[in-house]
């Protein structure tokens, strides 16, 4: 996947060509040399922040009744502590 580097001034003057480039890979836009924004396409966004799944949604999913989880009981219990 090749990164593409556009200076802000760059991306102003030619935005099409930003978005091509982006059909390839991110497109790093930077200011003063530094790097400042990414541009991607709206599917590869979707892939990268569809990876963040909460712990509540994938215990919501279908099928996951089946699925026996034997956790044994925690024994080591907590001590007064000795403050003498």
């Amino acid at each position: 996947m090749p990164i593409t580097t556009l200076s802000s001034r760059q991306f102003n003057q030619d935005a099409s060509k930003a978005k091509k480039a982006a059909q390839a890979g991110p497109v790093f836009i930077t200011d003063r040399g530094q790097p400042a924004h990414v541009l991607l396409t709206f599917e590869e966004y979707k892939k990268i922040t569809r990876m963040h799944t909460k712990i509540a949604d994938l215990l919501a999913l279908p099928g996951l009744d089946d699925i026996e989880l034997d956790i044994p009981p925690f024994r080591d219990l907590a001590q007064t502590a000795d403050l003498s």
